[in-house]
């Protein structure tokens, strides 16, 4: 079994922390300026868009976190067996 520092620990809690914030901000703030034009301009349905793309921007910022992550994560990888080949 692999033993687990706590630095990989600590990696993961702030990736899931990373991925809530990234989600949670842009849905936040499309909202509000969702209620503020809909209050503004008397178009309450005009919400719901807003908090579609919100969803998107945060889906959209998570697919990069983790895109770069995962390429971090396999170029290490592939560092770790031409050491080991060596």
């Amino acid at each position: 079994m692999k033993k687990v520092n706590n630095r990989e620990i600590v990696e993961s809690f702030s990736m899931v922390l990373q991925f809530g914030i990234n989600m949670l901000v842009p849905i936040v703030m499309c909202i509000a300026l969702g209620v503020w034009i809909g209050d503004t301009y008397d178009m309450d349905w005009i919400v719901i868009p807003f908090f579609f793309m919100g969803a998107l921007a945060g889906y959209t910022s998570i697919f990069k976190m983790v895109k770069k992550y995962l390429k971090k994560k396999d170029t290490g990888a592939k560092k770790e067996q031409d050491v080991k080949k060596n």
